[in-house]
C-alpha cells in the first residue's frame, strides 16, 4: 500500500522517514519530493509498505503525531 506523507520537516531525510515506518512494518520503498531548484525537500513525500494490514497500523499511529516539530498527516495515496 502506498502511502502520502505531509507537512515533513523539510530537513527529514528518506532514511529518517523509512525508520519511523519501519516501527510499524516492512517499508519497500521511502521518497521524499524535492524541489528541482533548491533541492530541498518539499515537505511531503511516499512510502510504500507491502502489507495493507501494517500500512493501516501506520496510518493509525503515525497520523498527526509530531515528528521533526511537524504534525506530520499520513493517509492512503490516492
Amino acid at each position: 500500500m502506498k502511502l502520502l506523507v505531509r507537512n515533513l520537516d523539510r530537513l527529514t531525510t528518506e532514511e529518517e522517514l523509512s525508520v519511523v515506518f519501519q516501527a510499524f512494518g516492512k517499508v519497500q520503498s521511502c521518497s521524499l519530493i524535492m524541489d528541482q531548484v533548491s533541492g530541498v525537500s518539499k515537505g511531503f513525500g511516499f512510502v510504500e509498505m507491502p502489507r495493507a494490514g501494517e500500512a493501516k497500523i501506520a496510518i493509525k499511529n503515525l497520523n498527526n503525531k509530531t515528528i521533526g516539530g511537524n504534525k506530520i498527516r499520513v493517509k492512503k495515496a490516492e
